[in-house]
């Protein structure tokens, strides 16, 4: 959707099929994954009107069985990370081109917010370019199911949260290429925390800040678990770092 400050959204609506929760769990984890110096999109607030939805009929939600229109109100807007009329956007990149991609070593710092937020999806991005750019640039996108979607608990297992594709960490060889990111998860300001999640519209939990209330205190307590939930995930079935160095 092109919104009124003149830029383009990917919007996703309370009464998508997912969870309501998910609108919540995308503005929180991309905000911090902002806070810590990812490539993420913009997240805004989007409010869109009953007389848009009734004259539009593409905004619609099409289930099984039958098609819902969008519901008014306060909705999640992720920019898209490059205009559509300046730029290209992939959300898949042959594997072959990763040399073009200029920040391959942040895939190692999302895996840091994955493994922080409890991401159950595999992990999303998109590559894109402006003009007649030769290189892409990776953005992280798609942060709905951080915190497990609509349940806010943090079921751990060493695959989920990752990329699907091992190339994006060949170039990890230890701790230090988790770096700066690690270390801003594990030292970040509990205050900064409590301000990101301050900034969620009510409508978007159901107004039920004692489960927002909980989910940042287990995010607060959390910061000390991700160094061992990316050391599961190091010595799994996948063996994703295959430059590791002990030392």
């Amino acid at each position: 959707m092109r919104c009124s400050d003149g830029h383009f959204y990917v919007v996703k609506f309370r009464n998508n099929p997912q969870h309501l929760r998910v609108l919540a769990n995308e503005m929180l984890a991309t905000r911090l994954a902002e806070k810590v110096g990812l490539h993420v999109p913009i997240t805004e607030v989007v409010e869109v009107d009953e007389w848009l939805i009734k004259n539009t009929p593409e905004l619609n939600i099409q289930l099984a069985h039958n098609t819902i229109p969008c519901q008014a109100g306060l909705q999640f807007g992720a920019r898209y990370v490059v205009d559509p009329l300046a730029g290209q956007v992939f959300d898949y990149l042959p594997m072959e081109l990763l040399h073009r991609v200029r920040n391959v070593p942040e895939f190692a710092g999302m895996l840091v917010v994955d493994k922080w937020t409890g991401n159950a999806n595999g992990r999303q991005a998109a590559f894109w370019r402006k003009g007649r750019e030769k290189l892409y640039t990776a953005s992280f996108i798609d942060q709905g199911y951080c915190f497990n979607a609509g349940e806010w608990t943090f079921p751990d297992y060493p695959l989920r949260g990752v990329y699907a594709r091992n190339e994006v960490y060949e170039g990890v060889m230890g701790w230090e290429s988790f770096e700066p990111w690690l270390s801003l998860v594990e030292k970040m300001d509990q205050q900064m925390i409590w301000e990101v999640a301050g900034g969620i519209p009510p409508e978007w939990y159901d107004g039920e800040w004692d489960q927002l209330e909980a989910l940042v205190l287990k995010l607060i307590e959390r910061r000390e678990l991700v160094r061992g939930l990316i050391e599961i995930f190091r010595v799994s079935m996948r063996r994703p770092f295959p430059k590791w160095r002990e030392n």
